[in-house]
């Protein structure tokens, strides 16, 4: 189990690097396209760039995010439960977001194959637009098994 563990922690951990890299690429391109509109001399394709960025940036840090505990938590309710009803909670709340994330998963595996199929490409630079699919659906499966994960060690912190 701890090699699993560990393996889970490094890939996410790397996917967080790619996030962080696809930021900073996202504030330079923002920046340059801002000072180069001033002097008359746009980027071509800024927007098509930094939405694509801005995809790899949300669906890469899920699972590191996952993992630091670092979403919001609304525990106002939550902690006025009984230790049972925290864990039966948390059990049902992690299972329901390990399906919703396998559904986001799977069917952006199925739109990138449609999108690889059809050939569909940005507007203005006509990059394809179905790695960015992939990716994003590569990062939902990695937050499933995050989450997995999670609930089994609970589990065995729990007994």
């Amino acid at each position: 189990m701890d090699l699993i563990q560990t393996a889970l922690r490094q890939v996410a951990r790397f996917m967080y690097w790619i996030a962080g890299a696809a930021l900073a690429a996202m504030m330079f391109l923002t920046v340059a396209d801002v000072v180069l509109r001033y002097f008359k001399m746009p980027i071509l394709g800024t927007y098509e760039i930094v939405s694509m960025l801005g995809a790899v940036v949300i669906g890469f840090a899920i699972p590191q995010t996952t993992l630091e505990r670092g979403h919001v938590l609304m525990d106002f309710i939550t902690g006025r439960l009984p230790f049972g009803g925290r864990r039966i909670f948390h059990l049902v709340t992690r299972l329901l977001a390990v399906l919703t994330f396998y559904i986001i998963g799977w069917n952006l595996y199925k739109l990138g194959n449609d999108l690889r199929q059809v050939g569909q490409v940005s507007l203005t630079l006509k990059f394809p637009e179905y790695p960015v699919a992939y990716g994003i659906a590569v990062c939902c499966l990695l937050e499933c098994l995050v989450l997995l994960s999670d609930l089994i060690l609970k589990k065995e912190e729990a007994s």
